[in-house]
């Protein structure tokens, strides 16, 4: 994930470039290591060096890996001679490299020739069968063929060999909640909280899943994730807060006749209450009066 400071130094260097004051290759080196998607400008900036010789040729060595980027740039923008330009010359000076062969398959399914992409694919892993990257490259094929559950089944595969990979539990997580397939989901936010405990966004999507989910156990877990997201961000997130108010408003409604010690504490709903209303009031003081009759619909 970018930080705020990258974020910042990339914007400023990207308008720097686009102006003409200089530093083309300082921020294509910035955008390949923040592994951010540029295409557009990479594919500009980037030709603008390999369609001159004497910029060309002071790269040195890293000359390829720049015909490796602007490839996979003028893949995303659609540019097919472009990449295969680039892909031939790659192909020229490397031709037994399995980095060209990813290439050469990414060229394929960029072409919508699904079969061929997944031939070519299929070949490399019978010599590698741990490349993540075209491991990866098999989940992004079924998805853009609207093969859903060719997804879920290869993004399992993919974590049984690399379990600690968060963005492929994230990804296999959205996937299960867009399919309201909700348990699954929090499965895969439980791997999350596992190996990445201080992660606020993770706690907040698996209150919201086991709230989908009801259930007196299944709201009073996502009201203690909804207070950890509270306590994580310094009680400054909103939906967090909110989380704690619908819990409590449901929790109470489930535990009606119930004997006094399965009833929880007023103490928590009324402090998330009294935060959002004074969040409310400083950034849209003009649906605090919503605010507050939700709020009371939930008896709060």
């Amino acid at each position: 994930m970018v930080s705020k400071t990258e974020e910042t130094q990339l914007n400023s260097l990207e308008n720097q470039v686009d102006n003409g004051g200089g530093g083309v290759w300082e921020y294509l080196c910035l955008v390949r290591k923040l592994k951010v998607r540029r295409s557009e400008k990479v594919l500009k900036h980037g030709l603008s060096i390999l369609n001159d010789p004497k910029k060309r040729s002071a790269l040195g060595p890293e000359e390829w890996t720049l015909y490796e980027q602007v490839a996979i740039a003028a893949m995303d923008c659609q540019c097919l001679d472009v990449a295969k330009d680039c892909i031939k010359i790659l192909q020229k000076k490397f031709p037994e490299s399995k980095r060209v062969g990813r290439l050469e398959g990414m060229l394929l399914e960029a072409k919508g020739s699904w079969a061929e992409a997944e031939k070519a694919y299929s070949s490399l892993l019978e010599d590698n069968p741990l490349d993540q990257v075209i491991q990866k490259r098999r989940v992004a094929m079924a998805k853009a063929q609207g093969n859903i559950s060719g997804a879920i089944e290869w993004l399992n595969k993919y974590l049984e060999i690399f379990m600690a990979d968060h963005d492929a539990w994230r990804e296999l997580a959205e996937i299960y909640v867009s399919l309201q397939m909700y348990k699954q989901a929090a499965f895969c936010y439980e791997e999350l909280i596992l190996s990445q405990p201080t992660a606020p966004l993770y706690h907040l999507a698996y209150a919201d899943v086991l709230y989908t989910l009801g259930g007196l156990e299944n709201l009073q877990t996502a009201k203690k994730y909804y207070a950890s997201t509270i306590d994580l961000t310094g009680g400054k997130n909103t939906r967090a807060l909110l989380g704690i108010c619908l819990c409590t408003s449901a929790i109470a409604q489930l535990s009606k006749g119930r004997n006094k010690e399965d009833k929880e504490s007023p103490e928590l709903q009324s402090l998330a209450a009294t935060a959002l209303e004074k969040d409310y009031k400083q950034r849209a003081s003009d649906k605090l009066g919503l605010l507050t009759s939700a709020l009371r619909s939930l008896k709060i």
